[in-house]
């Protein structure tokens, strides 16, 4: 979903063999957080017979699939690729499909999950979710991930931006190649909502701000091309005069929309109903949203990672709420009677925003029809960072930042109250998990009803 991994899951065991051979050829020692890591596990009898299960269980679950042995096989192995990703950026690949009878070399995205992509299947295991679920463990993720993005900041991360790598399948080649750029321009020219679109001859940088004249199109770092910024204009706000007209948060595709909230559920199980509660934290605004609206999107891999704001009004409270990372919901994995998410944790999503780090945004609308609202961008994976850029006391007006994710993909929610009586507009889209096209961020998605 979103792009995120690739489909084919030989073309994330090809990336894990060449993680392993650049470890092999570039040996060092486990970073800090890591070694911590290691430490906390080994020092709890429960937790390294629970991690080691959870490595266990999947070797076999995924030996007895016509994918046969996985790539990673216990908890020691783990590290040590996990600790070869701290000082790589994520890349881009083309792949070897086979069309009319001949090999052809074809985008298939990247490994914008790289620790995902080594925790798949292990996710899925009963062990794992005790693992997961651990408070211990997320705070020491936390540390690791905080440390990861410490390198993503830096130029030494643009590396990825113009440099290749030819060796084995899937070929790495540069984000700034032609075939790379036109499929950021394809997912931005494929979303849809009002107003004109693309014709079909727009460019890189017609699309997104950056300076072609410079190698690194004037990118600071992995993470500054990740929140690279649309180019006036390409994302125009609808009717923003109209204090009716909600608009897209963000650039995402929608997954679900709920009417009636519960104030509490067992977000856990079939269905993963949504638990205002939990997602809220218990927050004191949590009673005025029982009984509304929740309508939940998730982005792209090659779009645009920040969130706006779908009305005009004060932000009355904006903070970050920490929470786990790799949990995914336990009828999704291989305990489920319709068999493990392949792609864990994309059919997690409703139950992520509950457990999951999510900011936590209310602004008081101007409109006083929509009164109180919530804009909750939920972190999915290696999310390190949710960064918001509005305070307090602020005013903002309709699509205007609210903040930015960093490092990895992610999914959001907007929270209404009852009484709020909303005609949502997906362009004929059904939300779930095989909604594929995005709704342009600033668009609008819902009017108000008078």
């Amino acid at each position: 979903m979103g792009g995120w991994l690739p489909g084919d899951p030989t073309h994330v065991d090809g990336w894990i063999r060449k993680l392993k051979k650049r470890i092999a050829a570039r040996p060092r020692d486990l970073v800090p957080p890591i070694k911590a890591f290691q430490e906390m596990v080994y020092a709890d009898q429960v937790l390294h017979r629970t991690m080691a299960a959870m490595f266990a269980e999947a070797y076999l679950r995924r030996k007895e699939t016509p994918l046969g042995t996985p790539e990673v096989r216990n908890f020691e192995e783990f590290l040590v690729l996990l600790n070869g990703i701290m000082t790589t950026a994520p890349e881009y690949y083309e792949c070897e499909e086979r069309k009319a009878g001949r090999e052809e070399l074809e985008p298939c995205g990247l490994i914008g999950f790289p620790i995902n992509a080594l925790l798949d299947w292990p996710m899925g295991t009963v062990s794992g979710y005790d693992v997961f679920a651990n408070s211990l463990v997320n705070q020491q993720f936390k540390k690791i991930l905080s440390y990861w993005s410490q390198f993503l900041v830096t130029q030494d991360s643009r590396y990825v931006l113009v440099e290749g790598d030819p060796d084995g399948t899937p070929v790495v080649i540069p984000w700034l190649s032609e075939t790379a750029k036109k499929e950021m321009v394809d997912v931005a020219c494929s979303a849809v909502g009002e107003g004109a679109g693309c014709t079909g001859t727009e460019t890189f940088q017609d699309i997104f701000n950056c300076k072609p004249q410079d190698p690194d199109y004037g990118f600071q770092s992995w993470d500054d091309f990740f929140t690279r910024t649309f180019v006036p204009g390409v994302r125009p706000v609808t009717a923003p005069s109209d204090d009716r007209v909600i608009v897209n948060a963000c650039e995402s595709a929608p997954f679900a929309l709920r009417r009636n909230v519960s104030e509490s559920a067992k977000f856990w199980i079939k269905g993963q109903p949504y638990s205002l509660e939990n997602m809220l934290e218990w927050d004191p605004y949590t009673p005025q949203f029982v009984g509304g609206t929740v309508y939940q999107a998730f982005l792209s891999a090659l779009s645009y990672h920040r969130w706006h704001s779908p009305v005009s009004g004060t932000v009355k409270k904006a903070y970050v709420i920490n929470g786990s990372y790799y949990l995914e919901n336990m009828y999704q994995g291989f305990k489920g009677p319709g068999g493990a998410d392949d792609a864990a944790p994309n059919d997690s999503q409703a139950f992520l925003t509950a457990v999951a780090t999510r900011a936590l945004i209310f602004i008081e609308a101007d409109n006083p029809d929509i009164g109180l609202m919530c804009v909750m961008p939920v972190g999915m994976a290696e999310v390190s960072s949710c960064q918001i850029t509005v305070c307090e006391g602020d005013h903002v007006v309709k699509g205007q930042q609210l903040g930015m994710f960093h490092f990895g993909g992610s999914t959001h929610c907007l929270i209404f109250r009852p009484g709020v009586e909303l005609d949502f507009h997906l362009y004929g889209q059904k939300p779930g998990p095989d909604a594929s096209t995005n709704i342009r961020i600033n668009t609008a998605i819902a009017t108000v009803k008078r």
